[in-house]
């Protein structure tokens, strides 16, 4: 006779995205969402949880460029949506069925919404009476239009750990009806009904460290290296308007900190582990020049030798605070400059001009402090001209690596009801095929879409030779600060990482010489 189960069960699932490009693209990170989700239902429930980041492959962390991961990596994204029989739609099937859930719990953003809605069909057909709760950003900004995939049947609006305890509190007395739980959407005859808001956590310190619990509920945790679990979040909340960025409808405009003291007490815990570098995850690192000398000053004191990276504003980047940053061990920043011309950064709603970025960028190279760049390339009312600055803007900085996008009008954000009105957005929008990699992505209405294409797709050439002459210069500082073990890995990633892009494109090259399939038209609806 087999053991009777005492306690409920609950298993929070991130949806693979990267892996449907190529399997060997993963996610080497423990996601803070299902971290701090865990710690919560563990330090407030008496739920069993796993955690299982579906995007992350043991023993796979290699690097992709842009150019193949728009022109083989998405037809192949594509195609693995629509494969029922593809490998990782087994290896999800059979994790849920080995842990049983009664609960599953799944974070989503907007661009991996198809993939979360596939995970929860596997969900239900593991187990027909298991409740699915979708969770994290998409739930928030499209909660209608998530709640149309009938096998989701509750959505956590917003900040997501208490809603949760207490959904599951009730989940766990055998009551059913959830109107009563503050901060959800879900099915009420047939209609999308909502609770009542959740206000949000005024004291961020009492949530437990997500890594702190990864060893108990963390599938596969063995198999993770020690840098996934360098992530922290100092606060949450972003006070900017960016008009792109749908963030603000997740987290609002209101920031808020963690204490100096709780953060510090995550990095010595995080230190204790093996783990000598951190990166902020926070929309924003600097928005409190007062809260970055207090940190900073407490980090430096501390944790000495330790090292860490975070993104961060242009209009955040005084001398004073950068000052601050390097003394703590900062090593690295990342800043949204997003385009190159100044009319469309005031259209963005940036709050600083490219000459302005250029400023910041050799003030942290000043300081000894690598700088990346983020910038975004068919901005709705982009033209060639302003493409061409943005071109002009990413020659001529000094950062050590470029990430660029095409930009995806992601409901939620300003930009996107802009891209409605412009008509670059119709009513069959289908995010499956509109992600900031896709190369159907085209929302200007001042460039051809075939124009478009063929430009974009030298900005991302340039951009990978670019970035890749780059490598070398970062290698040699990381075997300065990290030493020749973590340098070697890096080096053999990079190799490995290429001579199987070359592979993959001679194979898919030679397989459309001799059938010419063409890609695939693939438009996957939630229902």
């Amino acid at each position: 006779m087999g053991l009777v189960r005492t306690r409920k069960r609950i298993m929070l699932i991130e949806p693979p995205f990267r892996r449907l490009h190529h399997d060997n693209i993963s996610l080497v990170k423990y996601p803070l969402a299902l971290g701090y989700l865990s710690g919560a239902v563990l330090k407030w429930t008496d739920w069993e949880v796993q955690t299982y980041n579906a995007d992350f492959n043991p023993g796979n962390r290699l690097w992709m460029s842009y150019s193949y991961m728009m022109e083989e990596g998405f037809p192949r994204y594509l195609r693995t949506l629509a494969d029922p029989a593809a490998p990782i739609w087994a290896e999800v099937r059979s994790a849920i069925a080995d842990f049983g859930p009664d609960v599953v719990g799944i974070s989503a953003k907007t661009q991996n919404f198809t993939s979360a809605s596939v995970v929860v069909r596997i969900a239900k057909e593991c187990n027909p009476d298991a409740k699915v709760v979708l969770g994290g950003p998409h739930a928030t900004l499209s909660t209608r239009s998530a709640l149309e995939c009938q096998d989701i049947d509750v959505a956590v609006l917003g900040e997501g750990e208490m809603t949760l305890v207490e959904l599951l509190r009730l989940w766990g007395t055998g009551e059913e009806d959830v109107s009563g739980v503050a901060g959800l959407a879900y099915r009420r005859d047939g209609r999308v009904a909502f609770t009542a808001p959740r206000s949000n956590l005024k004291d961020l310190d009492e949530l437990p460290f997500p890594a702190e619990s990864a060893p108990k509920v963390l599938r596969d945790y063995g198999s993770y290296p020690v840098e996934a679990f360098g992530f922290v979040f100092a606060t949450r909340g972003c006070p900017y308007n960016c008009t792109f960025c749908e963030s603000k409808a997740m987290w609002t405009r209101q920031a808020r900190w963690r204490s100096p003291e709780n953060v510090v007490r995550e990095i010595k815990a995080l230190q204790a582990r093996g783990c000598d570098y951190v990166y902020f995850d926070d929309d924003t690192f600097g928005i409190n020049p007062r809260y970055i000398k207090d940190l900073c000053q407490l980090i430096e004191t501390e944790c000495p030798g330790f090292r860490w990276g975070c993104e961060i504003t242009v209009g955040c980047s005084k001398e004073q605070s950068v000052e601050y940053m390097r003394r703590a061990g900062c090593i690295m920043v990342r800043i949204g400059v997003e385009s190159g011309n100044n009319q469309m950064l005031r259209k963005l709603k940036k709050g600083h001009t490219i000459e302005k970025a250029h400023a910041a960028v050799d003030l942290y190279r000043r300081k000894g402090i690598e700088v990346q760049t983020f910038f975004m390339i068919g901005l709705p009312e982009e033209t060639e001209g302003t493409f061409q600055d943005t071109m002009t803007a990413i020659r001529k900085i000094d950062a050590s690596a470029i990430m660029l996008n095409t930009f995806t009008p992601y409901p939620g954000s300003q930009l996107f009801e802009e891209c409605r009105k412009l008509g670059v957005v119709g009513d069959d929008f289908d995010i499956t095929l509109h992600n900031h990699l896709s190369p159907a992505n085209c929302f200007t209405a001042h460039i051809a879409p075939e124009r478009f294409k063929m430009l974009a797709a030298e900005a991302f050439a340039y951009v990978d030779r670019r970035n890749d002459r780059r490598r070398l210069e970062r290698a040699l500082r990381m075997l300065r600060r990290r030493g020749i073990r973590h340098t070697r890995q890096e080096c053999s990633r990079f190799i490995v990482s290429r001579l199987k892009m070359y592979g993959d494109r001679a194979l898919a090259w030679f397989s459309r010489s001799r059938e010419r399939p063409g890609w695939p038209e693939v438009r996957i609806r939630p229902d």
